[in-house]
């Protein structure tokens, strides 16, 4: 029983600490300056685009049919249910 109560006193102190370190500690990061070299090929030709494979696309679509007017649906209270 006394192994119990040294367990929940170690637990409800490490919360304590967690939180305290939370509210208090240094979580702030330090702003450091980072140089990377990058390669950019802006002298070399555009690359060319992939062909495509099967059937193209038709120029023009066919019109869509207009639509219908239809008499507007029952909004009762029953139907909304």
């Amino acid at each position: 029983m006394r192994l119990l109560w040294v367990a929940l006193a170690l637990v409800i102190l490490l919360l304590g600490g967690l939180t305290g370190y939370a509210y208090f500690g240094d979580m702030s990061a330090a702003p450091r300056e980072t140089r990377l070299p990058v390669e950019l090929d802006l002298g070399s030709e555009p690359s060319q685009p992939a062909p495509v494979i099967g059937q193209t696309a038709p120029d023009s679509a066919p019109a869509a049919a207009p639509a219908t007017p239809e008499e507007p649906a029952s909004t009762e209270q029953d139907d909304l249910d």
